[in-house]
């Protein structure tokens, strides 16, 4: 079967300073993946060379079997991928409504567009009650589920979502898990980069642990839940 996303000894980082180091991986179709790690690993790194929005230095990044190397990022939203980035980088002074709409700025399926935009309203029902309120000055949570909106507005078929639960309330967090599970049922594969190493392990189906800009363990998210070396590093655990 052919991957939606494969990656193979990927490197990538920002002037003379590499951040990544031969990062091999891969999303199937309609799978959820996560990537865990501490903070400086280079996850975010990651996520931004597969949305092209950094190039990558070598190696290659292949999208349903196409090569995207030198795509740009509109190419890589052309190819299925919609990345909600760290920090949401919502349009704060345009209204709930318009920072969706933004999503499918590349779409011209205008009836389909209506259509996927009563479909987030329906997932995230307080997005509708604020379709006209600046995005702003809504809560974090709420500024989060707009954020995974915008992206679902692209039509994806694999949804990258860098840092889901950073800074939220506990109740925030368990209803964009839900959402999340949600879009992945839907036939979208989504990779995920979460802190939140248990939350990630038990939402996925496969993960990779990177470190220091490396691939240190994959696996089913399962066995790693109960790999004491995980346990022990990013969650406190023995």
């Amino acid at each position: 079967m052919q991957q939606k996303l494969s990656v193979t000894a990927l490197q990538a980082g920002y002037g003379d300073v590499r951040v990544l180091w031969d990062i091999s991986l891969d999303v199937g179709p309609a799978e959820l993946v996560c990537i865990v790690g501490s903070n400086g690993a280079g996850k975010t790194t990651l996520m931004r060379c597969l949305s092209g929005l950094l190039k990558v230095s070598a190696g290659s990044i292949v999208v349903d079997g196409k090569p995207m190397q030198g795509a740009s990022p509109a190419d890589f939203v052309r190819a299925g991928i919609a990345h909600v980035p760290e920090g949401r980088r919502l349009f704060s002074a345009m209204s709930v409504r318009d920072n969706l709409l933004m999503g499918a700025y590349l779409r011209t399926d205008k009836a389909a567009i209506a259509a996927d935009l009563e479909r987030v309203y329906a997932m995230f029902p307080i997005l509708a009650t604020r379709r006209n309120q600046d995005a702003g000055t809504m809560s974090g949570g709420e500024q989060q589920m707009c954020a995974i909106g915008r992206g679902l507005m692209a039509a994806p078929s694999l949804l990258l979502v860098d840092e889901l639960s950073l800074g939220l309330a506990p109740r925030a967090v368990e209803l964009l898990t839900e959402s999340l599970r949600a879009v992945n049922k839907s036939g979208v594969a989504v990779l995920l980069v979460e802190q939140d190493v248990m939350n990630a392990l038990e939402l996925a189906d496969r993960a990779y642990v990177v470190d220091h800009g490396r691939v240190v363990k994959s696996g089913p998210a399962m066995s790693l839940v109960n790999d004491p070396a995980i346990r022990e590093a990013y969650m406190g655990l023995s």
